[in-house]
C-alpha cells in the first residue's frame, strides 16, 4: 500500500453566504495513507496558514462518525466513496497517489453556505422543534420492564434513532428533500409507547415545517439511503407518509364536525 500520497485538491472557497464562490486548486504532498480525510485537510490548513492564506473552513466535532457535524461532497458523493461512513471516518488509504479530488459543500436551498465547506443546517433544528419530541406528561421514569414494547418495534425505533442529522440525504437527493431525516425523527417516537399518542399530529407538524424550510418532495430516487452513514431505510418515508395522511384526514374530520356543530 502506498504510504505517502501526492494529491491535487479542488476545494470550494466562499467567504460568506452572499459572496461568490469558486473552486481553488491545491497541491498537497506527503499525505500519509494512515491519515483520516479531515486530518489531511488539517495538514493542508497548516500549510495555508504558514503561507499567510485563509484556512479552509469545514465542520467537525467528534471525528468518530457520531455527531453528524462533518459532511461535504467528495467527488460528487456525499461523505465520499466509502459506504456507511461519514467524512471523518474516511481515510486516505482509500485513494491512490496522484489522484485529483473535488470538495464542495452540501447543495440545497435550505442549507445556505456559511463559509467554504460549511453550510447552515439549522433548518433541521426547526423541523425537530415542530414536533420531534414527546409533549404529554409521562410522569417519573418507570421501571423499564413495566412498559411492554415489541422487539420488532424496539429494533425499528432504534434504527430510526440512529440518524445523526448530517444532511447527506438532502445533499444527495436531486430534489434536495429532507424526507429521510424527517421520517426517521417521526418514526423513532411513533414506534414507542411514550410517543404514540401524538404520532399523527407530530407527523403533520414536522412535514409542514419540512416544506416551509424549502426542502423538496421525495420522489423515491433512494439516493438518500445510498449515502446515509447509518444506513437508514427509505421505508421510514412510507411510514411517515401514512402517518401524515392519517393526520390530515383526522384534521379534515374535525373541521367538518365543527362546521356541523
Amino acid at each position: 500500500m502506498q504510504q505517502s500520497l501526492h494529491l491535487t485538491l479542488h476545494v470550494w472557497r466562499q467567504k460568506n453566504a452572499t459572496a461568490e464562490g469558486r473552486f481553488v486548486r491545491y497541491e498537497l504532498k506527503d499525505v500519509s495513507a494512515h491519515m483520516s480525510f479531515l486530518e489531511m485537510l488539517d495538514l493542508l490548513n497548516e500549510q495555508l496558514i504558514e503561507r499567510g492564506e485563509d484556512p479552509i473552513a469545514f465542520d467537525h466535532e467528534c471525528r468518530e462518525g457520531i455527531c453528524g457535524a462533518c459532511g461535504f461532497m467528495v467527488d460528487g458523493i456525499a461523505h465520499g466513496p466509502r459506504e456507511l461512513s461519514t467524512v471523518c471516518q474516511l481515510h486516505m488509504r482509500e485513494y491512490s497517489d496522484g489522484e485529483t479530488l473535488w470538495l464542495e459543500p452540501w447543495r440545497a436551498k435550505a442549507f445556505p453556505v456559511v463559509r467554504d465547506l460549511i453550510v447552515d443546517r439549522s433548518a433541521f433544528d426547526r423541523v425537530i422543534q415542530a414536533g420531534g419530541y414527546v409533549g404529554i406528561r409521562t410522569g417519573s421514569a418507570p421501571e423499564a420492564n413495566l412498559i411492554p414494547v415489541r422487539k420488532a418495534d424496539a429494533e425499528r425505533a432504534f434504527d430510526a434513532a440512529a440518524c445523526i442529522g448530517c444532511g447527506a440525504c438532502v445533499a444527495a437527493c436531486p430534489n434536495a428533500s429532507a424526507s429521510l431525516f424527517t421520517a426517521a425523527k417521526v418514526a423513532h417516537l411513533a414506534l414507542l409507547p411514550q410517543g404514540h399518542p401524538e404520532r399523527h399530529d407530530r407527523a403533520r407538524r414536522m412535514v409542514a415545517q419540512h416544506d416551509a424550510e424549502g426542502f423538496g418532495s421525495c420522489t423515491l430516487h433512494r439516493e438518500c439511503q445510498a449515502v446515509c452513514p447509518k444506513g437508514i431505510s427509505v421505508g421510514f418515508i412510507a411510514d411517515m407518509n401514512r402517518e401524515h395522511l392519517t393526520a390530515m384526514r383526522q384534521a379534515r374530520d374535525r373541521i367538518r364536525q365543527r362546521a356541523r356543530g
